[in-house]
């Protein structure tokens, strides 16, 4: 059977995880074993399920209990467990910012340890490394073009915004828990470095004087590539491109200058993850 919960009121304390609980909050930096992150629709919480990811506590739209069949099937993944699923009317949860966007359910579940970057470099041809992209709806569309297009891992500096934000995870369609990733720590050795260390040739995707094109038969002549994307608007940092072994651009028709760093990026694992 399923711990179903009906609630009335959005002031209930039921709700503060989702209402009145900020992405900081949940990530909770001082004592990240107890972390939280919010899994939206259907789809992304079954594959966060999928991955092995603990459910807290779930959300869902009473009308969407039974009218849904995505929603059912992943209630069915709760029944016999002691996870609590609260319910309320639509009325109640439209109070709740961008809940329309979530086709119904929300889900709060517990994060994982982050792993170390060397160590899951172990085997993989294809890696990328996002530096400073801070939009999340660009991190997710990354992250849904590395899955569809055979990227083995996603790395990502401080600077950039967590995969497992609730926008992100959304416009990722839940593939930040297909895709391996964790953050570089850079109080480590410099990772541009430690990639040459561990074989890989690094691929700055850069607007400068100098790139190769994309297709540049140079490029299908390496085993190992990590691909270099970075923040909407400044892009890499100087020493970046300056360490890469290639500094690749995108060929533009029309004097467009460049593309939004999550259509790059589609471009990019297209063509080098062949």
């Amino acid at each position: 059977m399923l711990n179903i919960l009906e609630i009335n009121d959005f002031s209930a304390p039921e709700l503060d995880i989702y209402a009145r609980r900020t992405e900081a909050q949940l990530i909770n930096k001082d004592n990240p074993e107890v972390g939280l992150f919010i899994a939206e629709s259907p789809k992304v919480i079954g594959r966060a399920l999928d991955a092995g990811y603990i459910p807290v506590l779930a959300l869902v739209e009473k009308h969407q209990m039974k009218e849904n069949e995505e929603t059912r099937q992943i209630l069915t993944r709760f029944e016999d467990t002691d996870v609590p699923i609260f319910t309320a009317e639509f009325e109640v949860l439209t109070k709740l910012t961008g809940f329309k966007l979530t086709r119904g359910m929300l889900c709060a579940m517990k994060r994982k340890p982050l792993l170390n970057y060397q160590d899951m470099c172990a085997g993989k041809d294809r890696i990328v490394i996002l530096e400073n992209v801070m939009n999340p709806t660009n991190v997710g569309a990354i992250f849904r073009s590395a899955a569809a297009l055979n990227m083995d891992a996603v790395f990502l500096t401080p600077g950039c915004s967590d995969p497992l934000y609730r926008r992100a995870s959304r416009v990722s369609m839940g593939t930040v828990f297909q895709v391996p990733w964790t953050f570089i720590d850079e109080t480590e050795k410099a990772y541009m470095e430690l990639l040459c260390d561990l074989g890989f040739k690094t691929v700055s995707m850069a607007l400068c004087e100098g790139s190769i094109s994309i297709d540049s038969p140079a490029l299908k002549e390496e085993d190992k590539l990590a691909i270099l994307m970075g923040t909407e608007g400044e892009g890499l940092c100087d020493e970046t491109i300056r360490k890469s072994d290639f500094i690749v651009n995108i060929p533009m028709a029309h004097e467009v200058d460049s593309l939004n760093v999550a259509a790059a990026s589609a471009v990019a694992f297209w063509e080098l993850g062949k």
